[in-house]
C-alpha cells in the first residue's frame, strides 16, 4: 500500500512541481490580489492599492526596481517577479514589507544582488539568473523561517553552501541556466528533503547524480541530455555509491544512448533508492552491454516507472529490454506511451504486486506463453490492441489479482468462450471496448466494481445472476433501453446508465434495486408520460440519489415537451393508475346508480323524464313550425273535448292553469264558444278548425260519451287532412285498451300510435305536467293577420246536453 502511493507521488512529480507546490499555500482567502502579469510593464505602477497582499508583476518588461515601488505596500505578503528582465537588486527596498513571505526572482537577468534580512521570508527563489557563482551570503543563513530556496549560477563551490548548511529547508531548486564548474561534494552540504537540479544542456549529469542522491530525499533531474557516451570508463567500474540518502529518484526530459540509461539503472540499483521514475524518454543507439550481465542483487529498490518513452534510431534486441525489466525482483513496474508490441517474462516466477503496461500496442500474444505471477495484485492494460477477453482471464487465473484495467481495447467475448479469474478479483475495468451482452457470461462471481461504460451492450442478460458481489456498475455509454433490473445484483449500491436510449425505465428497476444509493441516469432520450411516473418519484422519496438531477434529466418525447426537465413535468395519480382510475370511475357509477335507483324507486324519477322528453319534444316541434303554416282562421290554442262526468276537473284544473291571469292562451270549450245558430255538428267542426291543438281529456267516461266519439271522430278527420300533430290526449285515469268499444277504432288506434299526457296523482308533479301541455299549445296567434272583437252571450240549448254554453265568438273586422 505504501508503495502504491508513493506512485501516486510519483505520477504527480513535474518540472514546475517547486513552484505549483508552493504557491498553492500563498494566497490565502479574503485577501487583495493585484494581477499586473503579462501586460508588457517597463515599471511597477504607481496606483496600488496599500492593502495589497498578493501582487503579481511576471512575464513583464521591468528592467529595475526602485525603492519606493513597494513602500506603501505594507501588508505585502507574495511578490512575483519573475520573468522580466531585472539586472541588479538591492533586497533592501523591501525593509518596510516586514510581512513578506514569498518572494519570487527566477527568469531574470540578475548578476548581483545586495542582501539585506529578510526575517519572516519563506520562500526566496532566484533560480534561472545569470549568477557568476551561487548568491548566498551571511543574510541568507539568518532567515530561519524559510523553507524554499531557488538558486542558480555557473559555478557551484562548497564554500556557497556552508553558509546555509544549518538551515532546515524543505526544497531545493537550482535553476541552471550554464554550469562551467562544479565542485564536488558541495550538494551533500545542503540539508533539505527535495533537492530538483535543472541542468544546462550537454552538462555532464553524472557528478550531480552521485552527489545528488547523498543530498536529500527526493532527487529529481531534469535535461538530462547526452547523446553521446557520457559515462567514462573509470565511472562504470565503480557503481557503487555509499552513504546515499535519497529513496524517491525521479528523471524528467532525458535523452540517451541505451547503454549508458542501462548504467543508470544498474547504479541506482545498489543505491537507497526505493522509487524511480523516468518521464519524457529518448533514448537510442546500439546496444553493447549484455543483460546478462545486469547484477539483479543487493537492492531495496521497489517501483520502477518509465513514461513517454520515445527511440531514436538505435539495434535493440527486444527480448534484452524486455526481460531486462521483468527479470527485475521489484513489486512495482510501469512501462506506458512506449509503442511497446510485446513483452516477455521469465520462465520463473516475479515478484511483481503491480503490473501497468497502459498505452502501449500489446496484442493477444502478450497471454499465449504461459507466465508465473504468484503476487500480482494490480493489472494495467489499459489502451493497447487486444482482443479476446478468455485469453486474458486464462493469463491472470493463478495470480491473486484484485484490481484489472483493460479499457480502450479491441476486446470482444464470444459465447463458447470460457472465462476462468482468480477468486480475488474485486475491481475491473472493461470500459471503451466492442462488448456485446455476451461479456456478462465472462465476468468473475466475484467482482464489486465494473466499468462497462463505452461499449455495444443493448439488455444486460439475465445469465450475470452470479454477480452477487457487485456494488457499483458503470453501464454509461451503450445501447440500453432500459434500467436494469436488480435481481441480479443483489448489492448494487451505485449505477451509472448516463447516456444510453432509455425512454421509459420498467417497474422491475424500482421493485428490484432497493439498495442502490447514486443513480446517474441522466442525458437519455425519456419519454416523458405515465410510464415514467414511478421514476420521477424516486427523486422525490430519495433526495440526492439522482447525480445530475435535474439539469441531465430532460423530455425528449413526446414532442410537446421535448426540452422539458423531468421535475417539471405533472403527472397526476388518476391519470396514470389504471387501478386508481378504475376504481374511482366504478365509485362514481356505483353513486350515480344508487343515486337513480333511489330516485327511481322513491321519487318515480322515471315519470319525470318521461315528462321531460315529451316536453324537450314538443318545445322543440313548436319551434321548428312556422308562423305562415298557420291558418288565418285559427283563433284559440286549443279545442278541449271532455265528458261531462270529468267537468270538475276541466274547470277546477285544466282551464285555470292555461289560460292564467294574463289571457295569452285562449280555450276553446264547447259550452262556451259554440255559436247557437248552428248544429252540434257544426260547432264541432268550427271549433276544430279554429284551434290550433285538439285537447282530450281521457278516461273511462270519455270511452262511454257519444258526443266524444264525434269530436275525436272530426279531429282525426282534420289531422288526416291537414297536420298530424294537432292532437292532444290527456290520460285523466288509466284506459286500458281492452275497455274500449269496438266500434271506437279510431281511439284505440290513435292510442297505440300517440303518446299522452298522464295527469300525475301525485300533486307534486303538476308543475311538470302544466309546464309540457302549455309548450304543446303554445304559439302566437297575434300574427294571423286578423283582429278579433269578443262578444259573449248565453242561451239556453235544449240540445246541448243540457247544460249552459259561453261562446266566444269572433268577427273579424
Amino acid at each position: 500500500t505504501s508503495a502504491l502511493n508513493k506512485l501516486i507521488f510519483l505520477n504527480n512529480c513535474s518540472v514546475l512541481s517547486f513552484h505549483k507546490g508552493l504557491a498553492s499555500k500563498l494566497p490565502e482567502e479574503k485577501e487583495l490580489i493585484t494581477n499586473y502579469s503579462n501586460m508588457f510593464l517597463k515599471k511597477v505602477p504607481t496606483d496600488l492599492t496599500p492593502t495589497t497582499t498578493t501582487l503579481d508583476l511576471s512575464y513583464n518588461l521591468l528592467f529595475q526596481v526602485q525603492n519606493s515601488d513597494f513602500h506603501s505596500l505594507s501588508k505585502l505578503k507574495t511578490l512575483i517577479l519573475c520573468h522580466n528582465r531585472i539586472q541588479q537588486l538591492d533586497i533592501k527596498i523591501f525593509e518596510l514589507n516586514q510581512e513578506l513571505r514569498y518572494l519570487d526572482l527566477s527568469y531574470n537577468r540578475l548578476k548581483t544582488v545586495t542582501w539585506y534580512l529578510l526575517a519572516g521570508l519563506r520562500h526566496l527563489d532566484l533560480s534561472f539568473n545569470d549568477f557568476d557563482t551561487v548568491p548566498i551570503c551571511e543574510e541568507i543563513g539568518n532567515m530561519s523561517h524559510l523553507e524554499v530556496l531557488g538558486l542558480s549560477g555557473a559555478k557551484i563551490q562548497k564554500s556557497d553552501f556552508q553558509k546555509i548548511a544549518h538551515l532546515h529547508l524543505n526544497t531545493v531548486l537550482l535553476g541552471l541556466r550554464t554550469l562551467s564548474y562544479y565542485e564536488e561534494g558541495s550538494l551533500p552540504i545542503l540539508n533539505t528533503t527535495e533537492l530538483h537540479i535543472v541542468l544546462p544542456r550537454n552538462t555532464n549529469f553524472w557528478v550531480l547524480l552521485h552527489d545528488g542522491l547523498k543530498t536529500s530525499k527526493i532527487l529529481e533531474m531534469t535535461n538530462i541530455d547526452c547523446k553521446s557516451q557520457c559515462v567514462r570508463h573509470e565511472t562504470q567500474q565503480n557503481l557503487i555509491l555509499k552513504n546515499a540518502k535519497t529513496s524517491i529518484l525521479l528523471f524528467n526530459k532525458v535523452d540517451l544512448l541505451w547503454d549508458d540509461l542501462l548504467l543508470i539503472f544498474q547504479f541506482v540499483w545498489h543505491t537507497s533508492v526505493e522509487y524511480f521514475q523516468i518521464q519524457n524518454i529518448t533514448f537510442g543507439g546500439n546496444v553493447y552491454l549484455d543483460r546478462n550481465s545486469f547484477d539483479y542483487s543487493n537492492t531495496v529498490m521497489k517501483a520502477i516507472k518509465l513514461e513517454y518513452v520515445h527511440f531514436r534510431i538505435f539495434n535493440i534486441p527486444q527480448d534484452r529490454m524486455y526481460l531486462l525489466f521483468t527479470n527485475m525482483n521489484i513489486e512495482n513496474l510501469t512501462i506506458s506511451d512506449a509503442q511497446m508490441p510485446h513483452m516477455l517474462f521469465p520462465n520463473y516466477p516475479v515478484s511483481f504486486r503491480y503490473l501497468n503496461l497502459a498505452n502501449n500496442i500489446l496484442t493477444d500474444d502478450l497471454f499465449k506463453k504461459p507466465t508465473q505471477l504468484p503476487y500480482l495484485k494490480t493489472l494495467i492494460l489499459e489502451g493497447n490492441k487486444l482482443e479476446t477477453l478468455s485469453l486474458v482471464s486464462s493469463f491472470v487465473n493463478s495470480t491473486p489479482l484484485m484490481h484489472l484495467d483493460l479499457s480502450q481495447n479491441l476486446l470482444q467475448h464470444n459465447k463458447d468462450e470460457n472465462c476462468f479469474w482468480p477468486e480475488t478479483l474485486i475491481t475491473m475495468n472493461l470500459s471503451s471496448n466492442k462488448f456485446a451482452d455476451s461479456v456478462f457470461r465472462c465476468l468473475p462471481r466475484s467482482v464489486q466494481i465494473l466499468d462497462l461504460n463505452n461499449n455495444q451492450i443493448q439488455t444486460v442478460p439475465r445469465e450475470s445472476i452470479h454477480l452477487k458481489s457487485l456494488r457499483e456498475l458503470n453501464i454509461a455509454f451503450n445501447f440500453l433501453t432500459d434500467l436494469p433490473g436488480c435481481s441480479h445484483f443483489s448489492r448494487l449500491s451505485v449505477l451509472n446508465i448516463e447516456m444510453n436510449f432509455i425512454l421509459s425505465p420498467s417497474l422491475d428497476f424500482f421493485q428490484s434495486c432497493q439498495e442502490v444509493k447514486i443513480l446517474h441516469a441522466g442525458r437519455n432520450p425519456f419519454r416523458c408520460t405515465c410510464e415514467l411516473r414511478d421514476f420521477i418519484q424516486l427523486e422525490k422519496y430519495s433526495e440526492g440519489m439522482m447525480i445530475g438531477w435535474s439539469d441531465s434529466y430532460i423530455c425528449e418525447y413526446p414532442l410537446n415537451l421535448k426540452g422539458t426537465r423531468l421535475k417539471d413535468v405533472d403527472l397526476p395519480e388518476l391519470s396514470c393508475n389504471t387501478a386508481l382510475l378504475v376504481v374511482t370511475i366504478v365509485a362514481i357509477m356505483t353513486i350515480l346508480g344508487v343515486t337513480m335507483a333511489f330516485c327511481y324507486l322513491r321519487l318515480d324519477l322515471l315519470w319525470y323524464l318521461r315528462m321531460l322528453v315529451q316536453w324537450a319534444q314538443t318545445w322543440h316541434r313548436v319551434r321548428r313550425t312556422a308562423q305562415e303554416q298557420l291558418k288565418s282562421n285559427v283563433q284559440f290554442h286549443a279545442f278541449i273535448s271532455y265528458s261531462e262526468h270529468d267537468s270538475l276537473w276541466v274547470k277546477n284544473e285544466l282551464i285555470p292553469n292555461l289560460e292564467k291571469e294574463d289571457g295569452s292562451v285562449l280555450i276553446c270549450l264547447p259550452e262556451r264558444n259554440f255559436d247557437p245558430g248552428k248544429s252540434i255538428a257544426e260547432n264541432i267542426i268550427s271549433c276544430i278548425e279554429r284551434s290550433y291543438k285538439s285537447i282530450f281529456v281521457l278516461s273511462p267516461n270519455f270511452v262511454q260519451s257519444e258526443w266524444c266519439h264525434y269530436e275525436l271522430y272530426f279531429a282525426q278527420h282534420t289531422v288526416f287532412h291537414e297536420r298530424a300533430d294537432r292532437i292532444l290526449l290527456i290520460s285523466l285515469e288509466p284506459v286500458p285498451l281492452y275497455c274500449i268499444p269496438t266500434r271506437f277504432h279510431e281511439l284505440k288506434a290513435l292510442m297505440e300510435k300517440k303518446a299522452c299526457l298522464e295527469w300525475p296523482k301525485d300533486r307534486c308533479k303538476c308543475g311538470l305536467f302544466w309546464a309540457n301541455l302549455r309548450a304543446s299549445i303554445n304559439v302566437n296567434l297575434s300574427d294571423t293577420g286578423e283582429v278579433c272583437e269578443l262578444q259573449t252571450f248565453s242561451e239556453l240549448n235544449e240540445e246541448s246536453r243540457g247544460s249552459t254554453i259561453s261562446l266566444i265568438r269572433t268577427d273579424c273586422l
